[in-house]
């Protein structure tokens, strides 16, 4: 907003008003019905008539009381519907590809990296056992299938497992599934 020299002003956040008497860069300096002169920022200012109050000045064109009915609206929470098929998605998704379990594989061998995968995807399992957790996937990728293999080796041990390929559309190939039955014994 641009003030002149000679513009009545108001101050936004004060019941204060006065007479543009300097303007220094965004610094304006105003002189109050008492006398004093007070600095303020031009964003803290709004140009206004000469005995208009703050409030007729800042909703001029809107009515006031149709600012007040506006904010006392109740609004209706929007709730998101979830279809029925996203509600039973697995709820855990354990990543065993070896560049997310450790910074760097260089200098293990093809053997300590099958035994930290499958040391990852037991614990990982006991843990949705433990915390009553459904459905657990497993992301393998597809490579020779070695990890897979024993992947469904490990899960074979549990009884109170079942497990599938997982959702082709979202994982592809390389993934398996796990069911865990909450009401049967673990081993």
């Amino acid at each position: 907003m641009n003030f002149e020299l000679g513009d009545h002003v108001l101050v936004l956040d004060e019941d204060l008003s006065g007479v543009i008497k300097e303007i220094n860069n965004q610094t304006v300096t105003i002189e109050t019905g008492d006398g004093f002169l007070l600095n303020f920022q031009t964003n803290e200012l709004v140009k206004s008539e000469k005995n208009q109050k703050l409030k007729t000045a800042l909703f001029s064109k809107t009515s006031i009381d149709a600012v007040v009915a506006e904010k006392e609206q109740t609004k209706r929470r929007h709730q998101v519907k979830k279809r029925a098929k996203d509600r039973y998605e697995p709820t855990l998704e354990v990543d065993l590809h070896i560049n997310q379990l450790v910074k760097s594989s260089r200098g293990m061998a093809n053997h300590d990296m099958l035994n930290l995968q499958l040391d990852t995807a037991r614990r990982q399992l006991d843990f949705a056992i433990s915390k009553r957790i459904q459905k657990v996937v497993f992301i393998h990728g597809v490579g020779q299938g070695v990890l897979k293999m024993e992947l469904e080796y490990l899960f074979g041990r549990y009884s109170n497992v079942k497990y599938y390929d997982a959702n082709y559309q979202k994982y592809g190939l390389g993934a398996t599934e796990v069911y865990i039955y909450q009401n049967a014994p673990s081993n």
